[in-house]
């Protein structure tokens, strides 16, 4: 028998880290190899992680909603067959505390007073090995809170210090500091602020992405705006006439969102500025047109990408849209749906916004918001006339674009919607 490291896998070519939503396993489960352990979410999209071999998990190193960089060690399976002897390059190695190579083992001698679920590792092997590897979420926690992780007891494989032994170490402390007259105020006071019938809510999975990015991109991005008013009365119109025989022709819904999506690609290939990407000191301007748009799954929002939209009519966006919107609801979204966006189509419309300020897609260099679409008074050949007017409101990096171009940008935009009707669409 030996003990192998289970460790956070890369799941896309950009992808540097993965939060821990769910595990589908626990202590003690047999899993056979490529079974699915863990269902994580990154950046690009969620994924289930397969286990690498056969054999029973004895322990889970990192908790749910905690996030880990690609290569982290994640858990440690016991596993039957697997050679337990050193090579002689390996017993020549000098001993080390550091993080081991991604496709590294750990081979464990077998202990004959080893009982019950007691892991197979003899003290030497704990204190060199396992104490002195902290997790993200343990270093995050001891910086925070100034805690000398040297002077703590481990609960976990080895000796390991887990999350949970450092939180139970700040329990402890902000319990005695209570009933201490002259304890540090400045201790856990957030704690002490908390009133009867308040809720703490971690920063986990797909919120805490979000967050990450979404800091990031306000940090970096020197962001500016600017709205257009669109009269797609036309559209509507049209829409309004053939989405009951398109429904039933083709079996999902052709909503406004595809035209839009139609329409601010044909703009992209006029103006090709906007569709670039930031990276480091100079800027790569992307041929294709890849569509980033959103998709929500109960509390979950994915950025699923619609691949060279150029290409595709407003029949073959919505097909897109809803193969995506599918996949996102069944979990089945792959890595490759979820990268090489180039600019962002954000549908904040549904909500019922007229206006919104979005932040930009990092590294894209700008989103553009399509608000709700709602009946105005307009003034048409000196009389009033009930239109369908929308919003389109755009964020722009100031690094990369400025508001002559994004001006001509929306405008063409404009133009290409208010000319959309039952004499210019096909469907």
């Amino acid at each position: 028998m030996s003990l192998e490291e289970i460790r956070m896998p890369k799941l896309g070519e950009s992808v540097t880290e993965g939060t821990i939503n769910s595990w589908l396993v626990k202590v003690g489960d047999t899993v056979e190899q490529y079974d699915p352990i863990a269902d994580v979410m990154t950046d690009k999209v969620n994924a289930e992680v397969p286990a690498s071999f056969t054999g029973v998990i004895k322990e889970i190193s990192v908790e749910e909603g905690e996030t880990v960089e690609v290569g982290a060690l994640i858990g440690y399976m016991e596993v039957e067959g697997a050679s337990g002897a050193e090579s002689q390059e390996e017993k020549q190695k000098p001993s080390t505390t550091s993080e081991p190579e991604n496709n590294e083992k750990t081979t464990v001698p077998k202990d004959p007073s080893t009982q019950g679920n007691q892991s197979p590792i003899n003290k030497s092997i704990q204190d060199t090995s396992q104490k002195t590897r902290y997790s993200p979420a343990v270093m995050r926690l001891a910086s925070e809170h100034n805690i000398d992780l040297s002077t703590m007891t481990g609960s976990g494989l080895g000796g390991r210090i887990t999350r949970k032994d450092v939180e139970s170490y700040l329990a402890g402390n902000f319990s005695r500091n209570l009933d201490t007259p002259d304890a540090d105020e400045g201790t856990d006071a957030h704690a002490a602020n908390m009133n009867v019938g308040d809720k703490e809510i971690p920063l986990t999975g797909v919120r805490k992405v979000i967050a990450d990015n979404m800091v990031r991109s306000k940090n970096e991005i020197p962001h500016a705006w600017m709205t257009v008013e669109v009269d797609v009365t036309d559209l509507v119109k049209y829409r309004d006439k053939i989405k009951k025989s398109f429904k039933e022709r083709e079996g999902y819904s052709i909503t406004y969102f595809a035209f839009f999506v139609e329409a601010v690609s044909k703009a992209l290939k006029e103006f090709p500025q906007l569709n670039s990407v930031w990276k480091g000191e100079k800027v790569i301007q992307r041929k294709d047109i890849n569509m980033s748009i959103a998709v929500a799954k109960e509390e979950e929002l994915f950025v699923p990408v619609i691949k060279n939209a150029e290409d595709k009519s407003a029949q073959g966006i919505a097909k897109s849209i809803h193969q995506l919107a599918t996949n996102a609801r069944e979990n089945k979204l792959k890595p490759e749906d979820m990268t090489g966006g180039t600019f962002t189509l954000n549908n904040t419309g549904t909500f019922g916004s007229v206006s919104s300020m979005g932040i930009i897609n990092f590294p894209q260099v700008a989103i553009l918001q399509v608000e709700a679409i709602v009946k105005r008074p307009v003034i048409i050949q000196d009389m009033f006339a009930a239109r369908d007017i929308v919003n389109l409101s755009l964020s722009l990096d100031h690094r990369v674009l400025d508001g002559l171009i994004c001006g001509r940008f929306l405008s063409r935009v404009k133009e290409i919607l208010e000319g959309m009707n039952e004499d210019t669409i096909r469907i």
